[in-house]
């Protein structure tokens, strides 16, 4: 994930039995199976099935020796460690009714019709936002700048959305994953001890054979007609017919896109560049659109309204549909996820069962695909648990270093499989911040972006494939 975090180990509570700190997770699962099974994937359902969890993980710290003030405690820390994370999602929700207010949004979507062809939109979308994250360092601003745009413009032309969106979170992954400016590569360097330049180099042996699988993935999806639109032709010229004419979108409305874009690779503070980007836009609205004051103040805290910016004007119901969003309110909900998720990690640490399960993962190494198959469950689990890439990365690393030395693997390997495990598979956990981030910015759920996100689900994959190949050079196989 492109935002880390920071924080301190779990004090360790060894009285802990391993089933029962599994009972949190096997109740996550569980509740999140019936609800599929029942009601289906919707936000309520999951926001329950992470309460139902936090639940039991209270239970079992309760067991275990801790109490509710512990756990609200736990709960408030993780909160302030995620707070710069937090900030950027909102201002994400406040910068998408902004770009709706100055244009910027109808103008990408307008240049995506012209240029894009919809067989390659999902490839385009891959490209893009790897490009942007590798500059930048962040998969967040990536996601939410080009990410956005991307999503519209599939929108227009009638695209399935989840391949697009499962595209632009590969891309925004793949690139942040590799540039010397991402939080997490440098922290993951960190944590195991390794350079970060070889941490990177080491990285390409998994990174880029899951590129080319996903990159061949999504030109094959255009190609076979998977990806391809419901919108003939004339449906895309009358929807670019209907924003070009309800927006000026000349250069003006780009400058809101150019600041955010500049801000971001400059590395300044994501939420100051997307917050300074929204206001710009707001401005922009108002003396380029012709817009009122007070439709930006609405447009910013409650989303773009056609009805309130646009009086008078007819919409066919795609448009209306892509112009009704974002605002400040609409990550709302996110927000609730956040706290459940939070809750469920507060109890599982304060109970020890993190610790618990990251050691009994330890005592299952024997050999060094053994070593790298259980540092990837370690970190994976963890990161599932807490949303705390950063914290993981260190405590997975600090714990799996003398195992990697002692099967004389230098700790590239060991920062090269954190990143596999930790970085790409968070953004597929429906709980986690990062997952609950890409589906509310991207405006599809993580249960239906998740199987196209081919770049994500693949770090494993070959991850463990290079495990293979370390298991013959290395002794202690």
């Amino acid at each position: 994930m492109a935002e880390a975090h920071s924080g301190q180990a779990p004090e360790a509570r060894p009285s802990l039995s391993l089933s029962l700190s599994l009972l949190p997770i096997i109740a996550l699962f569980g509740a999140i199976g019936i609800s599929m099974a029942t009601v289906g994937t919707g936000g309520g359902a999951l926001l329950l099935s992470i309460l139902f969890a936090a639940t039991i993980a209270g239970l079992v710290a309760r067991k275990a020796g801790a109490g509710w003030q512990e756990i609200q405690q736990e709960t408030g820390r993780q909160i302030a460690d995620a707070l710069p994370a937090i900030l950027i999602l909102l201002t994400i929700g406040a910068l998408i009714g902004s770009w709706m207010f100055s244009g910027t949004i109808p103008m990408m979507v307008v240049l995506g019709i012209d240029l894009i062809d919809p067989r390659f939109m999902v490839l385009t979308a891959f490209v893009a936002t790897a490009v942007m994250s590798l500059i930048s360092g962040t998969s967040w601003g990536s996601a939410g700048t080009i990410g956005v745009a991307l999503m519209g413009a599939a929108q227009a032309m009638g695209l399935p959305l989840a391949p697009v969106a499962g595209a632009v979170v590969s891309g925004a992954y793949f690139g942040d994953k590799l540039s010397p400016l991402s939080d997490m590569t440098n922290i993951a360097a960190i944590g195991a001890g390794a350079d970060l330049y070889d941490h990177i180099r080491c990285m390409l042996w998994t990174s880029l054979p899951a590129a080319a699988i996903a990159v061949v993935t999504f030109a094959g999806l255009g190609l076979a007609g998977v990806s391809s639109g419901t919108l003939a032709s004339s449906d895309a010229a009358l929807i670019k017919g209907e924003l070009v004419g309800a927006f000026d979108l000349g250069p003006l409305a780009a400058l809101p896109l150019l600041v955010a874009l500049v801000g971001i690779a400059l590395r300044k503070p994501p939420a100051l560049v997307i917050l300074a980007s929204s206001v710009l836009a707001l401005i922009v609205g108002i003396f380029g659109q012709g817009f009122s004051f007070v439709g930006a103040v609405a447009s910013f805290v409650d989303g773009f309204s056609a009805a309130v910016n646009l009086t008078g004007a007819e919409f066919t119901p795609s448009v209306e549909n892509l112009l009704n969003r974002g605002g400040l309110m609409s990550m709302s909900g996110t927000l609730l996820f956040i706290i459940a998720a939070f809750l469920l990690a507060a109890g599982m640490k304060v109970s020890g069962a993190i610790d618990r399960l990251l050691n009994a993962l330890l005592d299952l190494v024997q050999s060094v695909v053994s070593l790298v198959a259980a540092t990837m469950a370690a970190g994976a689990i963890m990161v599932a648990m807490t949303s705390h890439g950063g914290v993981t990365a260190l405590i997975v690393g600090g714990l799996f270093r003398r195992p990697f030395a002692e099967r004389d693997l230098e700790p590239q390997y060991l920062s090269r499989t954190i990143e596999d495990s930790v970085t790409v598979t968070e953004p597929l956990m429906p709980w986690t911040v990062s997952g609950v981030f890409m589906a509310s910015t991207l405006g599809v759920p993580t249960l239906a972006l998740a199987p196209w996100a081919v770049f994500c689900w693949l770090g494993p994959v070959t991850s463990l494939a290079a495990a293979l190949f370390l298991a013959r050079k290395f002794k202690g196989a």
